[in-house]
């Protein structure tokens, strides 16, 4: 039983999206272990994104994710990484499989709605980086 970390972003918070990504998340099968809504700081958004920060695409990234308020989901369940993953989507809405999170509500790459962790060390440092333990429902 993993967990993982999913981030509702900005563009679904302002769009009132939350309810229907958490719909998707347990009508998968997926458990909820934790959540809070959270508005990052420059420096924090920095931080957490700072494995792209030499990519062109970083500081474009840094000034959406702090532009608005996202929610921070621990997501838990069997194989929880991949299968939000697929929940999730392709990154480009456009390319994403129908019936997927992006697919159905994303706008652009960077506009996609949510984020998820991509591995299993990935999961563990960036549910640790939103979360304390006490924060976490524990596993059943």
């Amino acid at each position: 039983m993993a967990n993982t970390l999913g981030i509702i972003k900005p563009d679904a918070v302002r769009r009132k999206l939350v309810g229907k990504v958490i719909e998707r998340i347990e009508r998968d099968d997926l458990i909820l272990r934790g959540a809070k809504v959270v508005h990052l700081t420059r420096e924090r958004a920095e931080q957490f994104y700072s494995v792209h920060q030499d990519k062109p695409f970083y500081r474009s990234l840094v000034d959406f994710m702090t532009s608005g308020p996202v929610v921070a989901l621990v997501i838990g369940g069997h194989n929880a990484i991949d299968r939000w993953r697929t929940l999730m989507g392709n990154t480009d809405p456009a390319k994403a499989k129908y019936h997927t999170i992006r697919r159905e509500y994303g706008t652009s790459i960077e506009k996609n709605v949510v984020h998820g962790s991509d591995s299993p060390q990935t999961a563990m440092s960036e549910v640790a980086f939103f979360f304390s333990d006490e924060e976490i429902l524990p596993k059943d």
